[in-house]
């Protein structure tokens, strides 16, 4: 899949880390660039004894709009410096309600790419959104650390590997930048000490060999820590500079729900993660 259309969600503050890797992306692979900053309306309690004022609901319309716009207008620089072709978008929903007004731009690109949870100065409705996305979409999603990065070329890219069809989309999403990278390692994870009658790891190293692609795979038997503490502590200590992985979640009540080490990945990551489902 060639990597021609990226859709970024700009940060309402902040030094945009999401949106500056995302107009790298577009530079190197010739790609059209999206921003979309999105106006957050407020919500009008139900239980209020008396109706909202209107200069009041105005006023907080105004503010959201005003926000987002500023935000459109900061990508826009950077969209400028950069050279890229792209456009930016402003929508505007209900804050704690449906995504749909979001997802409809996400679902004609080729990828996302949305900034990491930054716990100093949050954005509304970020953690909702990113699963939202994730689980939605249909597209795969790249999250940027909310300190940022480096390095916007992965050169040492790392997959977590598990056999699983959200896994392998995950693979396929990323053949663009695997392709670029000097280092790919396959990493498998066994919780059992029993052997599985084969290499693990090993049909999905033949598959990107035949693209061309020079791949190492480890394997890790048996760790001591749970499945994320153990791909965070191989990321630091290998210094990969990508981490590549499906996405687990599931659905009750409308919402969606992160499996554990997808979120705590998500959480504690500190390198760029390209994730699918």
């Amino acid at each position: 899949m060639a990597l021609k259309d990226i859709l970024t969600i700009i940060d309402l503050s902040g030094s945009q880390p999401a949106p500056k890797y995302a107009l790298e992306l577009g530079r190197q692979y010739d790609a059209h660039v999206t921003g979309l900053a999105i106006a957050f309306e407020p919500v009008v309690p139900a239980f209020a004894a008396a109706p909202m004022p209107v200069d009041y609901l105005e006023a907080a319309h105004e503010q959201a709009v005003g926000a987002a716009k500023e935000a459109q207008k900061q990508f826009d620089e950077l969209a400028r410096l950069s050279g890229d072709k792209s456009e930016s978008r402003v929508a505007e929903i209900l804050t704690g309600g449906p995504l749909e007004g979001v997802l409809q731009h996400c679902r004609t690109t080729d990828l996302v790419v949305i900034g990491q949870t930054n716990p100093d100065t949050p954005e509304p409705m970020r953690e909702l959104l990113i699963e939202t996305v994730l689980f939605e979409s249909g597209v795969p999603v790249l999250l940027v650390p909310y300190i940022g990065v480096s390095d916007y070329t992965p050169n040492n890219v790392l997959i977590a590997w598990d056999g699983s069809s959200t896994a392998t989309r995950a693979v396929h999403a990323a053949l663009p930048m695997l392709g670029k990278s000097d280092k790919i390692t396959v990493l498998v994870v066994e919780k059992k000490t029993e052997g599985t009658g084969g290499q693990p790891g090993a049909e999905i190293a033949t598959y990107l060999a035949r693209h061309g692609l020079d791949v190492t795979i480890d394997v890790v038997t048996n760790p001591q820590t749970g499945i994320a503490d153990t791909l965070l502590n191989y990321v630091s200590d290998h210094a990969n500079d990508l981490v590549v992985m499906g996405g687990y979640g599931h659905s009750r009540m409308r919402e969606f729900l992160f499996g554990g080490a997808t979120r705590e990945i998500l959480e504690a990551m500190t390198v760029p993660v390209l994730m699918a489902h």
